[in-house]
């Protein structure tokens, strides 16, 4: 038995957006953590996941634009890299303005173009008689992801530093 080859670009946008709702939410779990470590009050990191929300708001509605011009392969390709250069450079960071901008600026606007308009695309391009079911399942890997991955955060947080 063979299987479609919309069910693969389906299980590949699931993943894709499970991803960018556990990078998003990931930051609560965070907060206590980054103070710590570079002494810096909640305004500061309040304010990159303010940064964060409005330009994931920002972005989203244009998303659709730009995959229907670049492509929906590229720009979730070029999302997930700046995601992940974003998120890797975080680790280097040591002052406020590299969080605002890395965490902010670049991961607000990878996960943006990332957001519920990309599973919208993915299932009026590929699917017909199964359309619905496919933007149910995109919803739910928001709140998977959101969900998820928190655990498993927090842990990494508390036990390794």
């Amino acid at each position: 038995m063979r299987v479609h080859r919309a069910w693969w670009v389906a299980f590949v946008t699931l993943l894709a957006l499970v991803s960018a709702a556990a990078f998003r939410s990931s930051t609560g779990v965070l907060f206590i953590p980054i103070e710590t470590e570079f002494g810096w009050d909640r305004r500061t990191t309040s304010a990159a996941v303010s940064i964060n929300l409005v330009l994931h708001g920002l972005t989203a509605p244009f998303a659709a634009a730009i995959m229907e011009r670049w492509g929906v392969r590229r720009t979730v390709a070029v999302a997930l890299a700046i995601v992940g250069i974003s998120s890797g450079l975080t680790t280097v960071m040591t002052q406020p303005w590299h969080l605002w901008l890395l965490w902010g600026v670049f991961i607000g606007v990878g996960t943006g173009a990332m957001a519920l308009v990309l599973g919208a695309i993915v299932a009026n391009r590929w699917f017909d008689t199964h359309r619905g079911f496919e933007t149910d399942i995109f919803s739910a890997a928001n709140a998977t992801g959101q969900l998820s991955f928190l655990p498993l955060i927090a842990v990494l947080a508390d036990r390794p530093g």
